[in-house]
């Protein structure tokens, strides 16, 4: 065991490594590596999808009578994760990646397939500007014209990188507020006008139907209270209250007091009687009187009822009219 991390060991004297016997092994020796899968691809047993990056143990052997620059060639064996058929695959250094052989199909190859096309038709136009100098001039040209539409893309792009680098974006967002604050304002504005016209509109209607219904007086100030004692209130409100049943009452019954002059039809003269011969020397000379009219004895009420212009009320005359009813009868 102390030998075991010893860099210089012992040889004796008489050592001799051309009498050590070297084994004889094939070329095509396999060996088992660990390694994880190149690329995608999927398994054409079984469908399986087997995805980049995948662990495999695998068979590594060298590739007989094949080399790129001199640098050896080595396929791997690996199985299918489900069905355990064989897939291989081997190293393809001229383009710096891997090929597959057998087992399987590669997926996503859309991108090495788009370089190959590249690279064959580069290799074309190198093969035809080797026989052909005015195909050189033509392919030089058409180089040109390409590379210049490119250059005013580019500036372009700066152009456009220099424009929105000046633009102050703090001052935009300021004009922005204050132009969002002068719009409030201004739709605060119309809303107070159109308050305004619509109470304006409100009173002109209301003042046009006032008028209609003749109702144009001003209305009348209220007049303010005499100070006196708290109890000419009470005694203002008891009053009229007192008074107003009476008056309607005596209304029902009679109806309302008013002057002579309208009530002065309820007093009708009496029509001229018809003579007859049969009465008695009583009313003969009653109707030889002149002027035509019967007189009765109603009493001097009634004469100076009938002399009065002025000032008699309506009872008066009702007590009179009814006086010669009365009398007519009898």
């Amino acid at each position: 065991m102390s030998e075991r991390k010893v860099l210089n060991k012992y040889y004796p004297p008489d050592f001799d490594p051309s009498k050590i016997p070297k084994l004889k092994l094939p070329k095509d020796r396999q060996y088992v590596v660990r390694l994880m899968a190149p690329f995608n691809m999927r398994c054409k047993t079984c469908g399986e999808y087997i995805y980049k990056g995948k662990k495999f143990n695998a068979r590594k052997e060298t590739v007989q009578n094949e080399s790129y620059l001199g640098l050896p060639i080595f396929r791997f064996y690996i199985k299918c994760t489900r069905c355990l058929a064989e897939i291989t695959f081997k190293t393809d250094p001229e383009n710096t990646d891997y090929a597959m052989e057998h087992g399987a199909t590669r997926n996503f190859q859309a991108e090495k397939l788009l370089e190959e096309e590249e690279k064959r038709l580069q290799k074309e136009r190198e093969d035809e500007e080797l026989n052909n100098p005015m195909k050189v001039l033509e392919n030089r040209t058409k180089d040109s014209k390409l590379e210049m539409e490119v250059l005013e893309n580019l500036q372009e792009l700066k152009d456009l990188n220099q424009r929105q680098a000046n633009v102050d974006f703090e001052s935009m967002l300021h004009q922005y507020k204050e132009f969002e604050e002068q719009q409030k304002q201004r739709e605060l504005e119309e809303d107070e006008q159109e308050m305004k016209s619509m109470l304006e509109q409100a009173q002109s209607r209301r003042l046009l139907e006032d008028s209609d219904s003749g109702e144009d007086l001003p209305p009348a100030r209220p007049k303010p209270l005499a100070k006196g004692k708290p109890t000419d209130i009470l005694k203002q409100d008891s009053e009229p209250q007192a008074k107003k049943p009476k008056l309607e009452s005596w209304e029902r019954s009679v109806g309302k007091l008013s002057v002579k002059t309208q009530l002065s039809g309820l007093v009708t003269t009496k029509k001229k009687p018809i003579s007859r011969p049969a009465n008695g020397p009583g009313r003969q000379e009653a109707a030889s009187e002149p002027g035509g009219r019967e007189q009765h004895s109603l009493g001097p009420s009634t004469a100076t009822m009938h002399s009065s212009n002025t000032g008699v009320f309506s009872l008066g005359l009702l007590g009179a009219y009814s006086d010669s009813d009365d009398s007519k009868s009898d």
